[in-house]
Order: C-alpha cells, then sequence, then structure tokens
C-alpha cells in the first residue's frame, strides 16, 4: 500500500514591510487555530456493530487483536497485536508485515486474548460470539463484530474496518489499487486466453478441493479476471457450501478446464495423489497446463494483499 505524505508550506512576499508580514502571519495562525482539520485530535467514537451492540472505540486503538482479517489490517498498515493461527500454520502469505507478530489460536480463548492486553478486538463472524461469548470479549476490551453478511465479502470487510479504525480513506485507496491491477490483468488475459477456462484444485492429505465459483480465489479467477467456469465446478459449487468443496477422482476426469492452478499442500509427504492415472488423465494435466503453488501462498486466503498475488501468479503462469 503507498502511504502518502502532505506537506504544506506558506510564504510570502516582505515587499510591503515589516508590519504587513507579521499581520500575515497573524492571519494565518489565527485561520489555522480556527480549522478544527489543524487543531482536533482524534477522540473515542461509539459505533454499533453488525449485531446491534454499540462499540466504544478507543481514538487510537494500539493493540487490536482482529483474527483471520489480518490482510485488511496490513492493507491498512496496521500491526495487531496477535496474528491468527491454527495447530498447522499461519498466514505465510502476510509474513513480510507480520514476521515479529506472535500467534493466537484461531478460535480466540479468552485467556490467550487477555495475555495480549488489546485495546480493541474486531471479530470476524457471528459464531465466533455466540451464546455468552460476546459478553466475556467485551469484558477484555470493547468488542466489535462486523457479522457474516460483511465477512463473505473481502471488499465490504475493508471498507468496515477503515471505517471503525478511522482509515476510510486508505480502505478506499487500497481497494481502488486492486480493482485497477484486476482491470488491466483481465485485459492482458484476453488477449493471452480469450474464452479459456481454469479451475484451481487444493490437495491436502490426498484428498482433492475445488475452490467455488464465487469465494476466495475462484471469486478472483471468475469474476476479477473473466475465465470460464468449467461445468463440473458449477456443479460442485451449487451444492457446496464452503470456500473449498470435495471433489472425487471420478467428478476431477469430467473437469474440462483449460488450464488448473494446483495448491499442493502434500508436497512434503510425496503428493501420492498426482500419480493417480485419473489425475493424470485430466487434459489440463495431460497437456502441461498445469501450474502448482505451495499452501504456503495466498490462494487459501482472501483480501487485497492475497487477491493481488493470486493476480500475480496467474499472469506469471498464463501471460508468456
Amino acid at each position: 500500500m503507498v502511504m502518502s505524505l502532505y506537506l504544506a508550506a506558506c510564504g510570502g512576499n516582505n515587499a510591503n514591510g515589516t508590519n504587513n508580514s507579521a499581520a500575515s502571519h497573524g492571519a494565518a495562525n489565527e485561520a489555522a487555530s480556527n480549522d478544527p482539520a489543524a487543531t482536533e485530535a482524534p477522540t473515542e467514537r461509539k459505533v454499533t456493530d453488525a449485531l446491534g451492540n454499540e462499540v466504544t472505540i478507543p481514538a487510537n486503538p494500539e493493540r487490536i487483536i482482529a483474527s483471520y482479517l489480518e490482510d485488511h489490517l496490513a492493507v491498512l498498515g496496521i500491526k495487531p497485536a496477535a496474528q491468527w493461527s491454527v495447530a498447522n500454520g499461519i498466514q505465510d502469505y502476510l509474513q513480510d508485515t507480520l514476521k515479529d507478530v506472535p500467534t493466537i489460536p484461531y478460535d480466540l480463548p479468552f485467556e490467550s486474548v487477555t495475555s495480549f492486553n488489546p485495546d480493541l478486538i474486531i471479530i470476524a463472524d457471528n459464531a465466533a460470539v455466540e451464546g455468552d461469548k460476546y459478553t466475556q470479549y467485551s469484558k477484555i476490551a470493547p468488542t466489535y463484530t462486523l457479522g457474516d453478511d460483511i465477512n463473505a465479502d473481502w471488499r465490504k470487510a475493508l471498507l468496515k474496518i477503515g471505517e471503525v479504525l478511522g482509515k476510510s480513506s486508505e480502505a478506499q485507496t487500497a481497494l481502488d489499487d486492486y480493482e485497477s491491477k484486476a482491470k488491466e490483468a483481465k485485459e492482458k488475459l484476453q488477449g493471452a486466453a480469450s474464452g479459456e477456462s481454469v479451475a484451481a484444485i487444493w490437495l491436502v492429505q490426498k484428498n482433492f478441493y475445488v475452490v467455488s465459483d464465487k469465494l476466495s480465489s475462484g471469486a478472483v479467477l471468475y469474476h476479477d479476471l473473466g475465465f470460464e467456469v468449467p461445468e463440473v465446478v458449477k456443479e460442485i459449487s451449487a451444492a457446496g457450501t464452503g470456500n473449498w468443496n470435495a471433489i472425487s477422482l471420478e467428478k476431477l476426469a469430467e473437469l474440462d478446464a483449460d488450464h488448473l492452478f494446483l495448491i499442493n499442500s502434500d508436497k512434503d509427504s510425496g503428493s501420492e495423489a498426482l500419480k493417480n492415472p485419473i489425475w493424470q488423465s485430466i487434459p489440463a494435466v495431460k497437456y502441461g497446463n498445469i501450474y502448482e503453488y505451495p499452501s504456503t501462498a495466498s490462494w487459501l486466503y482472501s483480501g487485497a494483499i492475497a487477491n493481488s498475488q493470486i493476480i500475480d501468479d496467474v499472469l506469471e503462469s498464463i501471460v508468456k
């Protein structure tokens, strides 16, 4: 993200003598003192979250916990007090920004949250605060819930977090930059692969999953970049509920995508599933139109940073 510094300089000609110069400086100082933007310090604000809770946002929150929302914080130039983690990993693609940030379990145990002494907690979805969880978190620090509808759309989530943190202009700039990048990439891909179809497949623990045609990296491929959606992907997406949905080898054999993006979480264990004759018979695999990325890449995530990196990967793979 590009951060801009605005510097203003004031000056005047001294052609009319010292008195006029002093008067002009006095007028300038008076104008500055009457300008709210020049004198008004940030103050705490009361906002209402998606669940109807009135939340007091600190004037300058410095120890924010926003588990699995770190992509949005990083775009806004904010380093959280702790970062999301699961037993087998973290969001590796964000580590240029979050390298020194300690981890916190994904389910945000109360004791762990308390240990970081946060001054603001931002919760992604409704389930994370069901029952009396919201009450417990709000005893630790002011707690704002985005809610399922906003959290499901990374653009809305970025703008809402920007609004909550008093960084709406920065959030809008980041979104505008992403849209511009996606548009430019789409134009390049129209020249290199017009009318062609793609699919993203995730291999983990010998099982295959296909990305939804409307969520995660699928939204980037089909909506932002304009690739065609294979019929198998449409079928599984309509029946599934997640970002990634299980796909059998039999269904993979029907996958008529021109290009495949493979996210391989089984690399270290030998990727045995990729030796199956059914997998090797898939046209995109057979003809070498398959592009492999590790699980540490951003393909399993979503946000301005994650999606921008996905666009880079697609361009590198297809635009020769």
